[in-house]
């Protein structure tokens, strides 16, 4: 098995890059989800509310800067100094470092309504919640519950096999839009970090290790699935797939279940074209 795409996520809920390789530290992703959106309250605010921050997307410039687009305009962003920390409602954050105020109204405007962006300054206090297959030491970014994401081609096939079965056998929706039937699903409406080709469909959910490259991870747990996975990335309309075929095929403890996340046991490069070696 192989690495086919490497996808980073600058910031939390915004659109991210496909790149050829990324340096993995122990709380993910080298520059993935440091940032993150919050209102004047400090609650975080995600595209699961504010589908239009899809739009928004994000390119690591350096280690230190960051270029946000809106497909016509951007702008620049540096990492925040000398700004005190504001609380916000990530679960075990507690604060972040707001950027500048001229970068927070710039993406407001662009969202319709007062968002400020933040910076998570020092990603070792925020620990993997042991609900969530953390253990002591595990750290992570702003990500919901691990570091990394990994997910499979084959199970994304044997996904699609079933939402165009249900929609084949479903004549109310027949003349309903893609995006509503299903219709073919990105990849990025999962928003992995990893993706590979795979081998058996849903094998990754089994795999205690795996090797990528040179690095180690364990398996912290199968990812249950949101409202988000519903969301046409492109287009942005919402429809009942893929959660209504996972709830066929892949529920249970109430929730619907695809890919894996992933904790970093080292440090060191992947790239596209790693071997993916189970352990």
């Amino acid at each position: 098995m192989r690495v086919t795409q490497l996808r980073l996520y600058p910031v939390k809920s915004l659109g991210g890059t496909m790149v050829e390789s990324a340096h993995v530290e122990p709380w993910g992703v080298a520059g993935d989800r440091r940032w993150g959106l919050v209102d004047p309250a400090g609650e975080k605010v995600t595209a699961r509310e504010e589908h239009t921050l899809l739009r928004l997307r994000v390119q690591q410039v350096d280690d230190e800067t960051i270029r946000i687009h809106d497909g016509e305009e951007s702008i620049l962003v540096d990492i925040p100094l000398g700004l005190p920390p504001v609380p916000v409602s990530h679960s075990r954050q507690g604060f972040a470092v707001p950027a500048d105020h001229d970068v927070s109204e710039w993406i407001s405007d662009r969202v319709g309504r007062p968002l400020r962006l933040v910076w998570q300054e020092d990603p070792t206090v925020r620990r993997v919640s042991g609900a969530h297959g953390g253990v002591e030491g595990d750290t992570l970014s702003l990500a919901d519950a691990g570091p990394l994401l990994l997910v499979s081609e084959s199970s994304l096939a044997r996904l699609q096999e079933w939402v165009d079965e249900v929609a084949d056998g479903d004549g109310a929706d027949a003349g309903a839009p893609a995006a509503t039937r299903g219709g073919a699903l990105s990849v990025v409406r999962f928003r992995p970090n990893v993706v590979i080709d795979g081998e058996a469909p849903f094998a990754e959910d089994d795999w205690p290790t795996v090797r990528i490259g040179d690095v180690e991870f364990r398996t912290a747990e199968v990812c249950d699935r949101c409202v988000m996975t519903t969301i046409d990335p492109e287009t942005l309309a919402t429809g009942k797939e893929p959660i209504r075929s996972l709830s066929q095929h892949r529920k249970w403890d109430g929730k619907t279940w695809f890919g894996t996340r992933l904790v970093p046991l080292g440090e060191g490069k992947i790239r596209v074209g790693d071997e993916v070696v189970p352990g």
